[in-house]
């Protein structure tokens, strides 16, 4: 009876068009592990990024921590990534001209950043400079203005 109800499904299968392998199955090379067997620490890592979805972003992290060995000690001394978002970078400079010099770095950190990421990963690198520059102060500067628009008013 078993043996009639498979050739009854192997007759429809081949009738939809799904036809059984004729040839066995091979193996994976090496040895198998079950699921409870011991794994290498840096596979079960691999495997949590990726089942997480958290690959790219754990490249970016080490991509960021490892700054000054992709871009130099000069630079990494005066200018840090700050974050990373739809394949722009955002990098602080601690002086203006730091920010210039990275400005003009721009296309040559884009290539040695997707060297390290994978091509396509970094589009485009955005520089801040400093944020709390000193304020003008001086016997001129008049307490809330907005510049020289009230003086011609």
């Amino acid at each position: 009876m078993a043996r009639e109800k498979l050739a009854q499904a192997k007759a429809d299968a081949a009738k939809r068009g799904q036809l059984p392998r004729r040839e066995p199955r091979r193996r994976a090379a090496g040895p198998r592990r079950g699921g409870g067997d011991p794994q290498l620490f840096g596979r079960a890592i691999a495997d949590l990024l990726a089942d997480r979805g958290w690959e790219r972003p754990a490249a970016v992290g080490g991509v960021f921590g490892r700054w000054a060995d992709i871009v130099g000690a000069d630079l990494a001394a005066h200018t840090k990534p700050e974050s990373f978002d739809d394949g722009e970078v955002l990098i602080v400079a601690d002086s203006t001209a730091w920010a210039t010099q990275v400005r003009l770095l721009a296309r040559t950190l884009v290539r040695r950043l997707n060297e390290e990421l994978g091509d396509g990963t970094v589009t485009k690198v955005k520089v801040r400079g400093p944020q709390n520059a000193p304020r003008p102060s001086g016997g001129l500067r008049v307490t809330g203005s907005r510049g020289p628009g009230d003086t011609y008013g």
